[in-house]
């Protein structure tokens, strides 16, 4: 009898295969099937599918395949944004946003590259990107009325968003980089100090060897200590979720500080 961990990576091999290339190598199958489970067990909101090209009806025949050997029951939903498929927790999505437009507390960080260095983003364009929000999360909360089924799918997309600040919101990012388009995509994080955060704890829902990476982003360390305390509170947060859930054990969050020659947002 095949054990869990075999029935994960035979999972990933069959749906995740782009034609004609290699499939996911044991290791990352399940590394992805450990993410997934983090959303499905409310450590973060969801994850971004960025391990293989195949369409999104076989990401979701292999969501479907996971939950039918066991791995969880909880509901999924793939969304579509300008092709790039993430795979939500409708119930915390919801919650996440709905937090983020009551309270406020998630800073947004303009790293446009017309800014000698990263900055708070100014009230206007905070006030849009609230905007953008509401409109996401009146999306998540009629699919998550309209049907009942494990694993939905559905397209959404404004060409008025900022991709980069609008993933780093769903992803759960305690905090999100914006910048303004009008002088293209570059930003000002060149050879900037940044502090990189990592949120790593072992599933042992799948393995008590897996050690799966729930969250990786950063803060410009200039602003950190401004935003420290709404850092901890994010990080304490977690904590709490993490210590009502038996799927993962061994959480771990960790800093360091780092400065590269370029950022992609």
């Amino acid at each position: 009898m095949k054990t869990l961990s075999q029935l994960l990576i035979a999972a990933a091999q069959q749906n995740l295969r782009p034609r004609r290339k290699k499939g996911l190598s044991p290791a990352v199958s399940l590394h992805l099937a450990g993410e997934i489970l983090a959303v499905a067990s409310g450590l973060k909101p969801a994850v971004l599918y960025d391990y293989s090209t195949v369409g999104i009806d076989k990401i979701k025949n292999y969501l479907q395949q996971i939950q039918s050997i066991g791995l969880m029951r909880r509901r999924l939903h793939l969304l579509n944004i300008a092709d790039s498929v993430l795979i939500l927790n409708l119930e915390e999505t919801t919650l996440w946003l709905e937090t983020l437009l009551l309270t406020n507390k998630v800073p947004f960080i303009d790293v446009s590259v017309s800014r000698s260095c990263p900055g708070h983003c100014e009230p206007k364009y905070v006030e849009s990107i609230k905007g953008h929000i509401a409109e996401i999360l009146a999306h998540v909360k009629t699919l998550a009325s309209v049907t009942s089924q494990l694993v939905t799918s559905r397209e959404i997309f404004s060409a008025d968003w900022n991709l980069c600040t609008i993933f780093g919101v769903l992803l759960g990012y305690p905090t999100s980089y914006t910048f303004t388009t009008d002088q293209g995509f570059e930003n000002c994080l060149s050879l900037t100090p940044l502090r990189v955060f990592t949120v790593q704890a072992t599933c042992c829902r799948i393995s008590k060897d897996l050690r799966v990476r729930i969250y990786s982003f950063s803060v410009p360390e200039n602003l950190y200590l401004a935003m420290k305390e709404g850092l901890d509170a994010w990080s304490e947060n977690l904590k709490d979720v993490f210590s009502a859930q038996n799927d993962f054990a061994n959480l771990c969050i960790s800093t360091e500080v780092v400065s590269l020659a370029a950022v992609a947002l």
